[in-house]
């Protein structure tokens, strides 16, 4: 069982799956494949939205790794439905099977992320390192201990990253 890098992807032009990064992201995942590649991954898995792919490029450029991608990752859709979103996302942490319009429950997301972690853990590299999203991260989190809800997803940056040993998630740098 290895050691997992979760990573909140870097400041993006928004939220439709093929946003790209930013010039602030851009350089953010620079500084991120420094702080990552000093861990020595040997393995980079991301969502396939192109700002999670982008966040880690550089990181596996530098270590010439391969991105594996991997849709269990792709950040979860609240609701299609126009509205207040960000109270509709903050009451998806009380109600965990509700269904918005268009949208995925809470505990559907949390157990599709969970998937991804544990076939992660399964697999035998030493380090690796999951490129994801927000929302996505603060439910593997919460599966992982319980606690992670809609305050801990207000104070995520982009990019944050988390490290996941054995099933315990600590954040590392932010």
């Amino acid at each position: 069982m290895g050691t997992l890098y979760l990573v909140r992807h870097c400041r993006a032009a928004g939220q439709a799956p093929e946003a790209p990064l930013t010039a602030e992201g851009l350089a953010q995942a620079e500084r991120l494949a420094d702080v990552l590649a000093r861990l020595a991954p040997d393995r980079i898995v991301s969502s396939p939205f192109r700002r999670a792919v982008q966040s880690v490029e550089p990181l596996a450029a530098r270590l010439n790794l391969p991105i594996e991608l991997d849709d269990r990752l792709r950040e979860r859709l609240l609701t299609t439905a126009p509205g207040d979103w960000l109270e509709q996302f903050r009451r998806s942490f009380d109600d965990l099977d509700a269904v918005l319009e268009g949208g995925e429950s809470t505990r559907a997301a949390m157990a599709r992320g969970a998937a991804a972690i544990e076939a992660a853990l399964a697999h035998p590299a030493r380090a690796t390192v999951l490129a994801c999203h927000g929302n996505l991260s603060t439910l593997i989190l919460r599966h992982f201990d319980g606690r992670a809800g809609f305050a801990e997803w207000r104070a995520m940056t982009n990019p944050d990253v988390f490290r996941i040993v054995a099933g315990r998630p600590g954040r590392i740098w932010s």
